[in-house]
């Protein structure tokens, strides 16, 4: 069969195929709290305004209930507590059939929502080897139907929402029942659904991480400043954005974008007026809030408290540096890799999913016990499931054993 005759199987879904209710009332919550009541699973999504506002709230959340309809609850309304509190629990009751949860259980959380369990279609197809898991492109591949993506970009917190933005927001969730149910088949005949199971109790799994240190540090083009002071100059700009942005529930780069930042360092103004003539300092906040930049600027100049230049390692030694500074743990890394990558391509499973990057290297960099029973007792406690130590822990006894480096391509092939 030709390329094109597996295209023209594909059919545009263009509107929802059940009834699609848009939650802005009790009266409609009340009628939603009743059908959750009566089913043990629902296909749910969120709709954030990542770009548009500060933090990952979720302004709008989809449920559909097999055979009933879906429910877009809007949650800028103050529902009535009561009712709002049994809408909660009752979601958070159920098996939820979601696409990517790890990027959508945060925002969810926020609303306190969470699964009592999970049925992850992306990572179900990333554990079936699929070499592209966005929901469009599995619904192509496993239903042959064709999902429209262009608002997935919108400001989900304006109001009133338009139509054509609720119903892209509804076939999200519409295909989700019948895209599980052809994943699922999959993964029992690839004998992999226990694989997806522990992966999906995984999820529901509470995990408590650290706030990241030094985030100022992730700003687009701060490679370019490279004395301890301009870091200092930055990350005090970089203060004042982050506080003005979550007072005013703003995107920062919507006040100023991380290059600007980067820009009024590298220029050094030497007054507020230079400061607002520079043409690389742009942005919506940038004239109307002039003094709060300054003020940060001439913090950041003053300021006997310098910055390190390099960010204080939390942890093992960036990876990086290991063949100069490590050779050993470097050996066993590089043997993993391959060895990783072998497995990958036997298995049908890509390697970050067989297992962490974060417990490979730190296995390698501080090996326990070499011993199987000691390697799995040590990936287990780092977070690695059964399913995953079954098959990577042989790679590591072989791994911890070698004591060159693997064989280039062309040696191999010599």
């Amino acid at each position: 069969m030709s390329e094109d005759s597996l295209v023209e199987q594909v059919v545009p879904l263009l509107q929802p195929r059940m009834k699609t209710t848009l939650v802005d009332r009790d009266d409609e919550l009340q009628q939603l709290v009743k059908n959750l009541d009566a089913t043990t699973r629902i296909a749910i999504d969120a709709e954030r305004a990542s770009g548009f506002r500060y933090g990952q709230k979720a302004y709008l959340i989809q449920i559909a209930i097999e055979k009933v309809g879906i429910y877009l609850v809007d949650t800028t309304i103050d529902f009535e507590s009561t009712l709002l509190f049994n809408f909660k629990e009752l979601v958070s009751e159920k098996t939820w059939i979601i696409h990517a949860a790890s990027q959508d259980i945060p925002c969810l959380a926020e609303y306190d929502l969470s699964p009592s369990s999970i049925l992850d279609t992306e990572l179900a197809g990333r554990i079936l080897g699929l070499p592209k898991v966005s929901l469009g492109t599995m619904c192509e591949e496993l239903l042959k139907l064709g999902l429209s993506k262009e608002h997935s970009a919108v400001d989900w917190s304006a109001r009133p929402l338009p139509a054509n933005w609720l119903n892209y927001a509804a076939l999200d969730v519409d295909v989700l029942f019948d895209l599980w149910e052809a994943i699922e088949n999959k993964l029992r005949e690839a004998n992999k659904y226990e694989y997806a199971t522990q992966e999906f109790h995984h999820l529901t799994l509470p995990i408590e991480k650290p706030e990241k240190l030094d985030r100022w540090r992730s700003i687009t083009g701060i490679h370019e400043l490279k004395q301890a002071r301009a870091l200092t100059v930055i990350r005090s700009l970089w203060e004042a954005r982050e506080k003005l942005a979550k007072e005013k529930d703003v995107a920062p780069g919507r006040l100023i974008p991380d290059l600007s930042l980067v820009a009024v360092v590298k220029a050094e103004p030497k007054s507020k007026s230079e400061l607002a003539s520079l043409r690389a300092f742009t942005g919506r906040a940038s004239r109307s809030y002039l003094d709060l930049w300054w003020a940060a600027y001439e913090h950041g100049m003053q300021t006997r408290e310098l910055v390190e230049i390099k960010a204080p390692s939390s942890g093992i030694p960036n990876h990086r540096n290991w063949p100069s500074k490590f050779p050993e743990a470097n050996i066993r890394l590089q043997w993993m890799r391959v060895l990783l990558k072998d497995l990958s391509e036997t298995a049908l499973i890509p390697v970050e999913n067989l297992m962490s990057p974060e417990i490979v290297r730190r296995i390698c960099f501080s090996p326990p016990e070499r011993s199987t029973e000691g390697l799995e007792s040590a990936v287990r406690s780092f977070g690695a499931r059964s399913w995953q130590a079954n098959l990577v822990v042989p790679l590591f006894v072989e791994a911890l054993a070698k004591d060159q480096l693997p064989p280039t391509n062309e040696e191999a092939s010599a």
